[in-house]
């Protein structure tokens, strides 16, 4: 294993990965952060979980935790995996592993003292780059090179990856969409490894590739990695019937409206046979695909849209239409923030009418009231004569 420069990033150099890099190394055992802490280090980008590897059995980490007077939480420790508090900040502990069997959605580990064997399982080379507690970085697969050229590349031969574990395909894209160089386009071995096992996904739990498609589209720009998605027939297998073709232009028009990336409108864009089953979606999250898409595909102006899904939700379902017929969007930030803070101006006491017949009159006058993209105040909705107000 050869260093290969260094990181400096004030999650390193806090207490709490220092204090567990400490209780470590002081009994004798290698201690080494993993994955994405080190690779977004490096790059730039926000730390959000700590992983550390380590020659210390699980057991042992436990035992050296209850030592210092830290908390250790065995969250996996059949995988090897033991959470240790410290100072309130959770940082994930991993004995070095290798892998036993795989039958393509799981893997069979047996405990390793060898981060070499450790690295050699690993999916991408970007994400088998360790750091030391001084920031020493080490890269036994040439992982490093590859970063800087924003090269995803799987760790050996792409086809073994693949077939360990079939949702590392659409990691591969994942990964493209969010560190890839879209210049530079796909390492061609990994997208036909991606291309060839395709099928394969078809035995991974539809929560699992929910959950990695949404992490997709949540992406700057998933546009370009989604449509190879299709071109290798990854994306008839997991979403049969979507369509990627509105995708590049939706995110164009998030940009131009100051919108952020939202993996359901993105979702929505997509379309594909029963998504919200398909993908294990929550009910929030179906209903809000479902209210999104009919937005889009209705004719309700931007003020009635605010007024009835809100402003941000608004501006999706508004450029999602733009994006959907290929056509420019006019701005609507005024008209969505009036919509957003209207109140239906009409009440059952300003009518007439009692039982059934108020009710479908109220319906119909806030159904005019929506087609007039909220104009007409309450004297002009009184004013409708009642043969006028049908749907």
């Amino acid at each position: 294993m050869t260093g290969a420069g260094r990181i400096s990033a004030r999650w390193l150099r806090a207490a709490p990965a220092q204090r567990v890099c400490a209780m470590l190394e002081e009994a004798g055992h290698s201690a080494l952060f993993v994955g994405g802490c080190v690779r977004n280090a490096l790059i730039g980008a926000p730390v959000s979980d700590l992983d550390l590897a380590t020659d210390a059995t699980p057991e042992r980490v436990i035992a050296l935790a209850q030592a210092a007077g830290l908390r250790a939480i065995p969250t996996g420790i059949d995988h090897g995996t033991v959470t240790v508090l410290a100072a309130g900040e959770p940082v994930e502990i991993t004995t070095f592993r290798r892998d036993v069997e795989t039958d393509g959605r799981h893997a069979t580990v047996a405990f390793s003292n060898d981060v070499a064997e450790d690295a050699a399982r690993r999916d991408f080379t970007m994400n088998a780059l360790y750091a030391d507690a001084r920031g020493q970085v080490h890269d036994p697969l040439g992982g490093l090179p590859d970063l800087r050229a924003r090269r995803v590349r799987f760790v050996g031969d792409p086809a073994a990856r693949v077939a360990e574990d079939y949702l590392r395909i659409l990691r591969f894209f994942r990964f493209t969409a969010w560190y890839g160089d879209p210049a530079r386009g796909m390492d061609a071995e990994g997208l036909a490894a991606c291309a060839a096992g395709a099928e394969g996904l078809a035995r991974i739990s539809a929560e699992r590739i929910g959950a990695e498609l949404r992490k997709l589209l949540s992406a700057p720009d998933p546009a370009p990695a989604v449509a190879a998605m299709a071109q290798a027939g990854v994306l008839r297998v997991i979403l049969p019937g979507a369509d990627p073709r509105a995708l590049a232009p939706l995110v164009h028009l998030e940009a131009a409206h100051h919108l952020p990336a939202d993996p359901i409108a993105r979702l929505a864009g997509l379309g594909g046979d029963d998504a919200a089953q398909r993908l294990r979606l929550s009910r929030a999250q179906a209903k809000r695909l479902t209210a999104l898409r009919d937005a889009a595909t209705g004719t309700h102006g931007p003020a009635a849209l605010g007024y009835l899904l809100g402003a941000e939700d608004a501006g999706h379902a508004l450029t999602l239409r733009g994006a959907l017929l290929e056509q420019p969007v006019a701005p609507f930030a005024a008209d969505v923030a009036r919509g957003a803070a209207a109140e239906f101006p009409i009440t059952a006491a300003d009518l007439p009418e009692t039982g059934r017949a108020l009710g479908a009159r109220l319906k119909t006058l806030r159904v005019a009231w929506l087609r007039a993209d909220l104009h007409p105040n309450r004297a002009a909705l009184l004013a409708l004569p009642p043969e006028g107000d049908a749907d």
